[in-house]
């Protein structure tokens, strides 16, 4: 499989076109008056088909918005056939009005397109507990201003519209074999599973069923989006979202398409990444040789969780004690005296003992990685995250104000 690479002024990268990439997709982006700043905040993305085939994961969190019970619900049967999403209010913790507000919502795209709501996924985004009639007024008043100007090259104007503390848009697309996958994405803050605290809309024009996409879909979040760990809290609203339209009449062989899935998955999840809130450092820490891959992760959550680490990072200490410390943490299967650890590419612990100096490592760049050899078995994983700066403290501190 190889990524599209398209050349010539007179032809369009697909990347750039996100969930309108794939033939079959119907996207906008509108400006409701959600949000204070006047920026675009309700977006429409519609499934023309043939198929209408349909996967989507959801937060894992206990907490839950209105859209996220209600869509649930919608993609139980495997078909769906739009997705509309809003920024500007989250519709979490807003009781029955707001559980109203969200099957309107559908009712309304419902109309506008001539099918039922029972085939809307809706998706929220912004500040919890916002969820009041002029919120109300506002999403209603979007899905008129979206219904109206989809376009087949609307992916770009529907991202845009997605982005809360987001300072840019985030899409990314994939072709082979005349079969498209393509996404859309936004999320900069509560970046921690599950998911993170994003909204993705995946599209693909390859023939296949809402099994095949379910099967596929959890395989990639698996070690996509549910690796990001930002800033270590967990989100209400997190929503990711796959749908086939089939119009390309090409069914891909079933790895053909977990692998391009999972390129769209893992570039938008970096682009999460590289856009946290606040952050100065993109930090990956890749954990080898642990006895499972579940170890693995864990230890490398624990260092991605570690506020202490996080600060040092910042401030461009590679204090590797606090990574040893972070992972001692763990029931992972290690002996903690026989740990590695190497910050961008100098070893400065070898055995749980210091090796190379410290003030070897050049922990300016921004890309940052942090590689731990627990030296127990053949497993693998990496997890992405940042450092802990004022500026993150200072953005999450004024939110709401």
């Amino acid at each position: 499989m190889t990524e599209t690479d398209v050349t010539g002024t007179d032809q369009t990268d697909p990347s750039l076109q996100g969930v309108t990439a794939a033939a079959g997709f119907r996207a906008a982006g509108a400006t409701a008056g959600l949000k204070t700043s006047g920026n675009p905040d309700v977006a429409l993305v519609v499934n023309d088909g043939p198929s209408a085939a349909v996967a989507a994961v959801f937060t894992s969190n206990r907490a839950q918005a209105h859209p996220v019970i209600w869509s649930r619900q919608v993609v139980g049967d495997g078909v769906a056939k739009a997705v509309f999403l809003n920024s500007g209010g989250a519709n979490c913790f807003t009781g029955p009005f707001g559980f109203q507000t969200t099957h309107m919502t559908a009712e309304a795209v419902g109309d506008a397109l001539g099918i039922g709501a029972g085939d809307v996924v809706v998706c929220s985004t912004g500040l919890i507990g916002v969820g009041d009639q002029r919120f109300r007024d506002g999403v209603l008043a979007g899905v008129a201003l979206t219904a109206e100007a989809l376009s087949d090259d609307g992916g770009p104007d529907a991202a845009a519209a997605i982005m809360t503390t987001d300072t840019r848009a985030k899409q990314s697309a994939v072709t082979e074999d005349g079969w498209t996958v393509g996404g859309m994405a936004k999320g900069a803050g509560m970046l921690a599973p599950g998911l993170a605290t994003m909204l993705v809309v995946i599209t693909t024009d390859a023939v296949l069923s809402a099994d095949e996409l379910d099967q596929a879909l959890r395989a990639a979040t698996r070690v996509t989006f549910d690796r990001v760990d930002s800033d270590g809290c967990m989100s209400t609203n997190d929503t990711v979202v796959l749908m086939s339209s089939g119009a390309s009449g090409v069914t891909p062989e079933v790895g053909d398409f977990q692998e391009a899935l999972t390129a769209v998955c893992a570039d938008l999840a970096r682009q999460l990444q590289q856009d946290a809130e606040g952050a100065s450092h993109d930090i990956a820490i890749t954990v080898v040789n642990a006895a499972t891959e579940d170890d693995a992760v864990t230890v490398g959550r624990s260092v991605a969780r570690n506020n202490l680490f996080k600060a040092a990072v910042f401030g461009n200490d590679p204090n590797w004690g606090r990574v040893l410390a972070a992972i001692g943490t763990t029931d992972a299967e290690f002996d903690p005296y026989a740990v590695d650890v190497s910050m961008n590419g100098v070893r400065v612990c070898h055995a749980g003992a210091p090796d190379q100096p410290s003030d070897s490592v050049d922990l300016t760049p921004r890309d940052t990685h942090v590689l731990i050899d627990l030296g127990v078995g053949p497993h693998a994983a990496t997890i992405l995250t940042n450092d802990l700066t004022h500026d993150y403290v200072h953005e999450n501190s004024a939110y709401s104000s």
